[in-house]
């Protein structure tokens, strides 16, 4: 039952036999992924502010970004590297609201902690 094997299949011209392989599959980089879709925008609140002073930026990031895609956005994008990305997730909820206590649903979000080396500095404004 040669017919359906998948190993290498040769082929004869000219009496010269070439050998035709399957191509392995390719890998997925860093750069295959939309980056500037990652970072949806700086935050900029007063500890956000007060963080800078450290080297701590604080960016609002889509709700599918992972530490590594942050990173490599903030390498594309501004041209500088972290040594650290922290990742925090609000998870949407339902509060009251108003006087008459109506149910309000919350959007939740998904923000990251970008640490830089000393020197490095990102201009946000």
């Amino acid at each position: 039952m040669a017919l359906f094997s998948r190993k290498n299949k040769s082929v004869e011209t000219d009496k010269t036999e070439t050998v035709v392989t399957a191509s392995p599959k390719k890998k997925a980089l860093a750069t295959d992924y939309d980056l500037t879709q990652v970072i949806v925008g700086p935050k900029i609140t007063e500890k956000s502010v007060k963080q800078g002073e450290q080297n701590v930026y604080t960016f609002m990031v889509a709700r599918s970004a992972t530490k590594f895609l942050v990173r490599n956005a903030v390498k594309a994008l501004y041209g500088v590297t972290p040594v650290k990305v922290n990742i925090v997730n609000k998870q949407p909820a339902i509060r009251l609201s108003g006087s008459k206590n109506r149910m309000v649903k919350v959007a939740g979000s998904k923000k990251a902690y970008v640490y830089l080396a000393k020197g490095d500095t990102i201009n946000l404004v």
